[in-house]
Order: C-alpha cells, then sequence, then structure tokens
C-alpha cells in the first residue's frame, strides 16, 4: 500500500465526504466557471493539507464536526487560488504534468477564476461566523504574500544568510501548512488557545522540512520532480547553496555569483555549481537542518495520546523528508 494511502487510511471517510463538500464551495451560476472548477477538482494533487486538517482534529478530539469540514475547503480554495496566480505569475503552462488554467484558458480568465476561489474561501467562513478560523487563514495568505515578494527582493542580489533563507520559506511553504494544523484544531477546541499554537507550530516545522527538502532535489541526478538544477537556472537561493557561499574562499563566492548571475543558462556550468555544492557540504548541511525540523515536528506530537490519527501524521512527517517526488 502506498504511504499516502496509509496516511489517508483512518480518515478516509472524511476525506470522501469532504470532495463532496468542497465541489459544492466552487458551485457558481457562471457556466465557464463551473467548466474551469469541474476541471480543477478532477486534477488534484494528493491533498495533502486537508489531511493534516482532518488527521489533526482527529487526533486532538477524537471527532470532527461541520467547522473541520469547511476549515478544509477554505484551506483548499485558497490555496487552488494562490497556485492559479502563481501560474500565471511564473507564467507556467503546466501543474502537476496537466495544463495549467492559463494556458488553456488564458491570463486574464486565470486570474479572474483566482479571485472569484478566494473569496469563495473568505465566504464560506464569513457566512457561518468561523472568524476565529477566517483569521488563521488570512495570516496565512499574507504571509505567503510577502514571502514571495521577499524572495524576490533577495534574488536579485544573492546576499542571503540563513535566517533570512529561513523567514523566506517559513512565510512562502510552511504558513500554509501551519495553518492546515492550526486548523484543525481549532475547528474542535475553538478555546484551547494552547493546542491551537502547538499544532501551528507542528506545521510549521513540517513545512520548514519540505521546502529543505525541495531544495535538495534540486541537486540530484534521479527523474524526480524537477529537473536537475532548475533552482539556479531560476536564481533560486536554497539552503545547499546558501550554506555553501558562506563558507568558501572570496574567489569561489565570486565564481558561483557570477555563475548563477550572468551563466545560469549554460548546462556545463549550471553541473559545476552543482558539484562545487555537494563537494563543500552543503547537501550534508542542508539534510541536517531538515532532519533537525522533523524531530522538532515528531516532538510536538509526544504531548498527544496514541492513537491512528497520531500514527498517520508520524508517518505523514517522515514521508515529507522521505519522499520521490
Amino acid at each position: 500500500m502506498k504511504v499516502t494511502t496509509r496516511i489517508k487510511q483512518p480518515i478516509r471517510e472524511e476525506m470522501e465526504l469532504f470532495e463532496q463538500k468542497f465541489q459544492e464551495s466552487m458551485s457558481s451560476k457562471v457556466a465557464l466557471l463551473n467548466r474551469i472548477t469541474y476541471y480543477i477538482v478532477n486534477r488534484k494533487g494528493k491533498q495533502m493539507r486537508p489531511m493534516f486538517v482532518f488527521l489533526v482534529a482527529k487526533m486532538v478530539s477524537g471527532t470532527v464536526n461541520e467547522r473541520t469540514y469547511r476549515g478544509a475547503s477554505v484551506i483548499e480554495l485558497i490555496h487552488t487560488a494562490t497556485l492559479v496566480h502563481d501560474d500565471v505569475v511564473d507564467d507556467s503552462n503546466k501543474r502537476r504534468g496537466f495544463f495549467s488554467l492559463n494556458a488553456l484558458w488564458k491570463n486574464k480568465i486565470a486570474v479572474l477564476v483566482g479571485d472569484y476561489l478566494l473569496s469563495k474561501g473568505l465566504l464560506l467562513s464569513i457566512d457561518n461566523d468561523d472568524f476565529d478560523q477566517l483569521k488563521i487563514i488570512s495570516v496565512a495568505v499574507r504571509e505567503m504574500s510577502e514571502g514571495e515578494l521577499l524572495q524576490i527582493e533577495k534574488a536579485r542580489r544573492l546576499d542571503i544568510v540563513e535566517s533570512v533563507y529561513y523567514e523566506i520559506i517559513r512565510q512562502k511553504t510552511a504558513t500554509l501548512i501551519a495553518a492546515c494544523c492550526a486548523m484543525g484544531a481549532c475547528s474542535v477546541k475553538p478555546h484551547d488557545r494552547e493546542t491551537i499554537e502547538k499544532m501551528r507550530q507542528f506545521g510549521e516545522y513540517i513545512g520548514m522540512a519540505f521546502q529543505i527538502k525541495d531544495d535538495l532535489f534540486d541537486y540530484t541526478d534521479d527523474a524526480i520532480g524537477k529537473p536537475t538544477g532548475i533552482d539556479i537556472k531560476e536564481q533560486k537561493m536554497t539552503l545547499p547553496l546558501i550554506y555553501t557561499l558562506n563558507n568558501c574562499s572570496e574567489k569561489d563566492k565570486k565564481w558561483i555569483i557570477n555563475s548563477v548571475k550572468n551563466h545560469n543558462k549554460d548546462k556545463k556550468r549550471v553541473r559545476e555549481i552543482i558539484d562545487f555544492v555537494k563537494n563543500n557540504n552543503g547537501l550534508s548541511y542542508a539534510e541536517t537542518k531538515m532532519k533537525e525540523f522533523q524531530q522538532k515536528a515528531l516532538q510536538i506530537l509526544n504531548d498527544f495520546p496514541d492513537s491512528d490519527y497520531k500514527d498517520a501524521l508520524i508517518m505523514m512527517v517522515n514521508y515529507v523528508i522521505d519522499r520521490k517526488i
């Protein structure tokens, strides 16, 4: 059995019902919109985010309720909106092997669909007076935008220190997973601030580990996820590269920066950067940091009694750093 199927096992029924409710939450009177949202729903990924919402809710209280379903739907609506907008910003024609919305319906429609999904998500919370959940997701959206802009600002100069890198990935990637986990706890224990904060922190640690794992894919030779060296070609500063830049001679540093800025389309030069990073402990350092975040996440789970849901979350944490794509 695939790991993701095993993780989903304890919440299989909830996930099936969630899919119906999520489809309903997207519905519109406009036929074009319904056609596009149908396309989105039928090309969904592993659904890790709603899985976090349900597993956390079940682990902390043993139950889920309508607020849990709404919380998971809000997260998916807003996450989908950000992906649609990202594809427009990145001028990307593919998403998970399928055509992106902007490739099929052009930028104008894609941006409007993203706006529609965002508003549907916000209204789902407002119409049901879930203002505590609305705050969780609104903070996540703000941080994701700030993280993207901070990355763009820093990428121009290629002078990122490690602390800034962590802030970027915390906002860009970890904040949404943190919101999922906080949302799960908040839906069933709205007044238990300590548990909600614990689960938010748990999600943040997983998100940090997840992004560092993504960084490491750029330096592997296997045919996984994305082609080798693409982050270098896009001048993205990843942890292995940042560590290497901050721990090499001035001469080597100048060579790397010049290569990334001016020769990032040269396959031979990109290969040389990858080899240099590997030979100067960039990968092993990033792996160590990734495992530190993994251990911090697992430590938080120690505070909760044993259950199938806790076991599934432990599997999820380990899957994040063991995955091959």
